[in-house]
């Protein structure tokens, strides 16, 4: 279909619009991916202001990842990401698939218990109490079990365990399978565009782990990676005062800056390398619910 004159204008002032969008976002994103590349001695002479390195150096990444700060923070973080996602998987999954069968006495009310923690948030402090009794403070378990199941992935992956015939679970009984092993045989199999949508979820909110961090982790050598990063760019002090950054940049010879930017590169990269892997099914997950038959 030709297009008209003013159709034409409209076109071209969303793509010079979008344009303009994309540059503006990626920007700061390209910035600091050169500075963490730039050679110290060009990053001094330049001022600090590099858009375009002529020396390309790994110095600021081999320093990070030969700190004993760094690749501890990178491993507890790393630990979180894995652990913590496969958790909330299995708790949320199974809790939505029970949700999901009629003949569960009480799932209504359940539900609305469920619906009820989305309504109301509780604040801060019985959070804290609870993880204090429980003996949790410095725990890395405390920055799992609190955030363990989110009330609106349940209710978002019990509507998609609606939408799976019975006929298959009935199949699956028949042949001999117990209630688990409908779950893990036959539902979960096809399940995998929700689990990958809600994993990927999981797996960002556990990799950024900082606020929960700051409220039950006091000893800095179970700090995650976001903490550490935290005090890479806002304490940057070099002056020793018990600070992990501080007590990581006392000593070396790159500038603070590249050494930042480096970090935040690393900190960023393994959830930007693992989103093409499940993009498959993630376009599909995140369509949950979004039709109603």
């Amino acid at each position: 279909m030709k297009r008209s004159p003013g159709g034409r204008l409209f076109d071209g002032f969303n793509i010079a619009f979008l344009v303009a969008a994309a540059a503006v976002t990626l920007f700061p994103l390209y910035y600091v991916f050169a500075v963490s590349f730039t050679d110290p001695t060009e990053y001094i002479a330049k001022r600090g202001f590099v858009l375009f390195p002529q020396h390309w150096t790994l110095d600021s990444y081999r320093y990070l990842l030969s700190t004993s700060t760094f690749t501890r923070a990178t491993l507890v973080s790393v630990f979180l990401a894995s652990v913590g996602t496969a958790l909330s998987l299995i708790v949320t999954s199974a809790l939505a698939y029970g949700l999901s069968r009629k003949r569960l006495m009480g799932r209504r009310a359940i539900m609305l218990m469920i619906l009820f923690t989305l309504l109301f948030n509780p604040g801060l402090i019985p959070p804290y109490l609870l993880v204090r009794d429980l003996g949790l403070i410095d725990s890395l378990w405390s920055l799992i079990l609190p955030v363990l199941t989110s009330g609106w992935y349940v209710a978002l992956m019990r509507s998609f365990f609606d939408g799976i015939p019975p006929e298959l679970e009935e199949s699956g009984v028949i042949d001999g399978s117990s209630d688990i092993g409908v779950f893990f045989r036959i539902v979960l199999p096809l399940s995998m565009p929700a689990l990958a949508a809600f994993g990927l979820f999981y797996a960002v909110a556990y990799w950024n782990t900082f606020f929960t961090a700051v409220l039950y982790i006091n000893d800095n050598a179970k700090w995650p990676l976001q903490l550490v990063l935290q005090n890479m760019l806002i304490d940057s002090s070099t002056q020793a005062g018990g600070s992990a950054a501080a007590e990581m940049m006392a000593e070396q010879q790159i500038p603070p800056e590249t050494l930042k930017m480096a970090a935040v590169v690393i900190a960023t990269l393994p959830i930007v390398c693992v989103y093409p892997f499940l993009q498959k099914h993630f376009a599909k997950g995140v369509m949950l619910g979004s039709v109603k038959g």
